[in-house]
């Protein structure tokens, strides 16, 4: 994800793995740093489908505990 910072708006949400593809389940939109809050308090399933959006990028929830 391209440098950000804690209170920029973002989109986060689980893609489910559905028999055609999924869906995209949107847990919450607002700061950064609240859906990273957020996010940590899934469980480790849905931890593995969450991906947060920015107006000009996407990653997995996993992957920026990672970085």
């Amino acid at each position: 994800m391209r440098s950000t910072h804690e209170e920029a708006s973002v989109r986060l949400y689980h893609l489910d793995s559905g028999a055609e593809g999924g869906a995209a389940n949107t847990l919450f939109y607002g700061p950064l740093s609240e859906a990273m809050r957020i996010a940590a308090q899934q469980s480790e399933d849905v931890q593995d489908g969450l991906f947060i959006a920015t107006d000009n990028d996407v990653v997995a929830y996993l992957d920026l505990l990672e970085g």
